[in-house]
């Protein structure tokens, strides 16, 4: 559905506010250079267990699976891994997930949490489209509420927009959503979406560089944009609007 007449604007990130060489050049990298001194100096922390044991429990799920790269992981037990082993399946499941580039709760976790640190220390800023930035002020002042779906954590989506090249963003969000919702290739994920705003899902103006997501939020009934940017993915010929800069986006 062409966008026109629309309540709320639904946006991606990757690829879509933010360049998608941001995401790989940047933010994985931090993690993978700084993952296993991060969980050494931290490993008794609280949420950094929390984070350890959902991914533990993650790969343990994984060998059950059969997935033949995941390393089990005895938390419990008497027969339970000590703590120095824990850590060492831990980085060795969380190297061959980003390497795969997966997209799962638990990896997404620890990474934003990762970030934080990154972001508050001023080793990380969330990179921006100017475009992007400026859309986001202007369906702000016109009353338009937007809001964020990424397959990064709610977290990490606070992290990249509260710390960003363009200063502060959160002022403009109203709320945020990953992949807790459902995924972002699913239609009931854009339904679930617009029930929790409040409005119908026709009202809603849905942006992302990822086609396969477009065409689940348009058969869920949002309005869509295909975002065009330097990087992303070729889509072809499509039958879906088309956009590489924002402000051209009809209100």
């Amino acid at each position: 559905m062409a966008p026109g007449g629309y309540d709320a604007v639904l946006l991606d990130i990757e690829g879509t506010t933010t360049p998608i060489s941001y995401v790989h050049d940047e933010l994985f990298p931090y993690v993978a250079r700084n993952v296993a001194q991060f969980l050494e100096a931290r490993w008794d922390e609280p949420e950094v267990q929390k984070h350890v044991r959902a991914i533990a429990e993650q790969a343990n799920r994984d060998v059950e699976a059969g997935i033949a790269a995941a390393i089990g992981v005895a938390l419990d037990g008497p027969q339970a891994d000590s703590a120095d082993e824990v850590r060492r399946k831990v980085l060795a499941n969380i190297e061959w997930q980003m390497k795969a580039d997966r997209k799962i709760g638990a990896l997404k976790g620890l990474q934003g949490y990762m970030w934080k640190f990154g972001y508050e220390g001023g080793e990380l800023r969330g990179a921006m489209y100017p475009d992007a930035v400026a859309a986001m002020k202007r369906w702000t002042a016109a009353g338009r509420k937007v809001y964020i779906y990424s397959s990064g954590s709610v977290e990490a989506q606070k992290l990249i927009f509260g710390y960003t090249d363009h200063g502060c963003l959160l002022e403009y969000i109203s709320g945020y959503y990953d992949t807790a919702v459902g995924p972002k290739i699913e239609s009931a994920s854009y339904v679930a979406i617009a029930a929790a705003i409040g409005a119908a899902p026709e009202r809603i103006l849905f942006v992302s560089d990822n086609i396969h997501e477009i065409r689940a939020a348009d058969k869920a009934g949002m309005q869509t944009v295909v975002s065009i940017r330097p990087g992303n993915m070729p889509i072809g010929e499509c039958d879906f609007v088309c956009s590489s800069d924002f402000l051209d986006i009809a209100m």
